[in-house]
């Protein structure tokens, strides 16, 4: 089974082509969800989170304080460094699994959605990676339409930390461009049926 990748700024519209793809029937693993996932449930992971952020990391309930953890570590890149170093191990072994499942029920791929897919290293599990585009003046609007409580800084503070749209692009297998001027859903077909046509390749 071919693992796929596939990321995009915020904005790019990754998780519309995710849903195209669904429809399509492919398996698609939403890195971003599972993380938030694990660390409300993974003992170990509740555990290391504990240890490096604290008491105040669970409420008297149990429960993520997610509150409390984002003022923590979006404010220090040093803070933000030390959770993504605990969470990612763990969103990617949880992969791992889900992936080997995908290949037990004879998908001939499947995709992992993540917004920091290389950053984390996650690329390197994956043997095809696909980029979402779109520029940044029609990500910021989108973004702003669909989080209103964001503002224009807001944006491209998150935007600055992560990697270049064109650093990806250049870096990606396949790019789809979602930027208003181009037909999303053929470009969508074209590269399923192309990712069908591959033989499986080894992931080391």
């Amino acid at each position: 089974m071919l693992r796929v990748g596939i990321t995009g700024g915020i904005g790019s519209g990754k998780s519309v082509v995710c849903r195209l793809f669904k429809l399509l029937g492919v398996p698609v693993y939403d890195s971003d969800y599972q993380a938030k996932w694990l660390m409300a449930n993974d003992l170990s992971l509740r555990a290391e989170l504990h240890t490096a952020f604290g008491s105040e990391t669970f409420d008297a309930h149990g429960q993520l304080n997610r509150t409390y953890l984002a003022r923590t570590v979006f404010t220090d890149p040093a803070q933000l460094a030390v959770l993504n170093a605990l969470v990612h191990p763990h969103v990617g072994r949880d992969f791992e699994q889900w992936a080997t499942a995908q290949q037990q029920a004879g998908h001939a791929y499947a995709l992992k959605e993540a917004a920091l897919l290389y950053e984390s290293g996650a690329y390197r599990q994956l043997d095809k990676i696909i980029t979402v585009f779109a520029p940044l003046a029609v990500r910021q609007t989108r973004v702003l339409h669909r989080d209103p409580h964001r503002t224009p800084d807001d944006v491209l503070n998150i935007v600055g930390k992560q990697m270049s749209e064109e650093e990806k692009m250049q870096r990606a297998d396949y790019v789809l461009y979602n930027d208003d001027q181009h037909l999303l859903i053929p470009q969508v077909l074209k590269l399923h049926h192309e990712l069908l046509s591959h033989q499986t390749l080894p992931t080391g």
